[in-house]
């Protein structure tokens, strides 16, 4: 990372401080201190990560013609979930098995609450985007007979420590794909498609996302990007709650810790609709490594014990949120820690394990190493994580169309960041990336672009930038607000401290001391653009912070136990099959809406 080798001098404003919905629009203009740079493409995609890269390529490949603008805030390289690599494809349909098996499974583990338009349009394209996979080389195991070796009917195996290495060279296999690593994307910029003064009736209605805007993470440069059509890519939010490991081990942690809820914020705060925030994710992981559990469960069918030594996973059910609730459950009885049984696997079991691990999380690998014996002489133990929000394992995200189109004309999402479809894994990430190309390609067909008539209604961040870096430092650090957000969604949302248990009391408490942070964060100061970073990233979580709050108070039921925990409504309520969305309005207030289930 670049350092500034003295602080910037402090100089006065010409204008009130910024609100976290943006600089006003008719603020007076403040010199810049950043050179800003201009980008145009007709596709801007935000996110180098797996749906990202996928999606540059299939436009590329589709129309050469299109230039196509990747913005990463790392490296595509090595970003992203699939950063460490993977051991197994967890979404493919095998033989004797159709695309409606996997929207039943998805739709049965997420208890109804999913959209199966959008699960099955992806599991349509499951095994294609697998198969293209492979031919861009990576290496899918295969038995004697040249079959795929599978893990369950939906799982393959592979050796995929190089996976996303492969996507990121088809990007730089296309001329027409730029690629702006090290660039941090904010805001979304958008326009007003109307003729006339628009209404706040139907300011989202004529609404059109016409770029974003972002800084450079190394060096002192603002981004003015312009677009016929964007794709948010970034990934779901890790960071929100306490974490399970404290002090430098807290990035220990499942979902990858860069993984901010970016894309989630930047549309929040354009006005996009979101939906199921509240079925929140907690992954059930190897206690203390926080390593995938599946690759154990399923790999040599171990099952989930108790420390008196019983099976306690069929006593609450096997869906993914009922295995972390059991565990939660039997420890607090007093009957933990518990386990997964992996004592007496066979030798050649056990060096799978081994090589699986190094696959995606070699310090599960590396602490049966160092302890002198591996699973077979002792059982593996296991924990939840913090909660997350994530659209690639339940159904929170932005709520779009068939196209993975937003309710904001103009932008698509795909991935994690792209709600309704749980279950995705790796190739739903590629699927939706996939259907988005096709999406934003008709899209494209059917614009007819005229900038005379698209009056600009955002204002850049610019200002807001240069005020963080220009602010005078303050005893509060990044770090202590990060901190002081983390706990207070842990003792008042329903996190670890609570075993996942909220009301509404907490709930209550929790919406004005969130608000309370939000107010202190314009008051940070950052004395580099890596800090300038952080600080950006704290932004993110506290509006997401924000929109989960209200999802969680506005689910009356227990739907999907550990995942929504609700104590005020322990049972599952009837009445709640259905969608709860979001919008957020003009004065930063949340609105719910209860959407029918599709």
């Amino acid at each position: 990372m670049c350092r500034r080798e003295e602080p910037l001098p402090a100089r006065p404003l010409r204008w009130s401080l910024p609100t976290l919905r943006g600089v006003p629009r008719n603020a007076p203009f403040m010199e810049s201190q950043m050179k800003i740079e201009k980008n145009a493409s007709d596709v801007l995609i935000i996110g180098g990560g797996t749906a990202g890269c996928y999606c540059a390529i299939k436009l590329a490949e589709e129309d050469p013609s299109l230039r196509i603008t990747i913005v990463e805030k790392a490296n595509i390289k090595r970003s992203g979930c699939l950063a460490a690599g993977v051991n197994a494809l967890n979404a493919y349909i095998s033989e004797g098995h159709v695309p409606q098996d996997y929207v039943d499974y998805a739709s049965n583990d997420a208890n109804g609450i999913v959209r199966s338009d959008l699960l099955l349009s992806m599991s349509e394209h499951l095994n294609d985007v697998t198969h293209d996979l492979e031919k861009r080389g990576l290496v899918i195991l295969k038995d004697e007979n040249g079959k795929y070796v599978t893990r369950g009917w939906r799982n393959l195996k592979i050796n995929g420590e190089n996976i996303k290495v492969i996507l990121a060279d088809g990007v730089k296999q296309h001329k027409n794909i730029k690629v702006l690593n090290h660039v941090n994307v904010t805001d979304l910029k958008w326009a007003d498609n109307s003729e006339g003064e628009m209404s706040k009736e139907n300011h989202l209605e004529t609404r059109r996302i016409s770029g974003a805007y972002g800084f450079s993470v190394n060096e002192k440069t603002a981004y003015d990007f312009s677009a016929r059509a964007v794709l948010i890519a970034t990934g779901g939010a890790a960071g929100l709650y306490k974490p399970n490991n404290p002090g430098f081990s807290r990035h220990k942690m499942w979902y990858p810790p860069f993984n901010t809820g970016a894309g989630y914020a930047m549309g929040i705060l354009a006005g996009a609709e979101m939906t199921t925030f509240e079925m929140r994710f907690i992954a059930l992981r190897c206690k203390d490594t926080i390593a995938p559990t599946g690759t154990i469960a399923q790999g040599v069918h171990a099952k989930q014990l108790n420390s008196l030594g019983q099976v306690y996973e069929t006593e609450y059910g096997l869906r993914t949120s009922e295995r972390c609730y059991g565990t939660v459950e039997e420890n607090r009885k007093g009957h933990g820690p518990c386990y997964l049984g992996t004592v007496g696997i066979s030798s050649d079991q056990e060096q799978d394990l081994y090589k699986a691990y190094l696959n995606m999380a070699p310090s599960q690998t590396l602490k049966w190493i160092e302890d002198g014996k591996g699973p077979s002489a002792y059982n593996v133990e296991v924990e939840g994580t913090e909660p997350y929000i994530v659209g690639g394992h339940t159904a929170s995200g932005f709520w779009i169309d068939n196209s993975r189109r937003t309710s904001l004309k103009g932008l698509f999402a795909a991935g994690d960041v792209a709600g309704g479809a749980p279950q995705k894994y790796v190739t739903g990430a590629l699927a939706e990336a996939e259907i988005a190309a096709e999406g934003i390609l008709q899209f494209l067909k059917g614009e007819e672009i005229n900038g005379c008539h698209a009056e600009l209604v955002s204002a850049s961040p610019f200002e807001a930038y240069e005020k963080y870096l220009s602010n005078a430092k303050t005893e509060l650090t990044i770090e202590q607000l990060e901190e002081a957000m983390q706990k207070v969604m842990d003792e008042y949302a329903g996190g670890i401290r609570t075993d996942y248990i909220y009301n509404e009391s907490r709930l209550e408490i929790a919406r004005v001391k969130i608000g309370e942070l939000q107010k202190i964060l314009p008051t940070l100061a950052a004395s580099d653009m890596d800090e300038l970073l952080r600080i950006y990233e704290i932004r993110e979580r506290l509006i997401v912070c924000k929109v989960l709050i209200e999802h969680l108070l506005a689910r009356k039921e227990t739907r999907w136990h550990s995942f929504g925990e609700n104590a005020d409504y322990p049972e599952t309520n009837p009445e709640f099959k259905k969608y709860v969305n979001s919008i957020m309005g003009e004065n930063g207030e949340v609105k719910i809406l209860f959407r029918e289930l599709i």
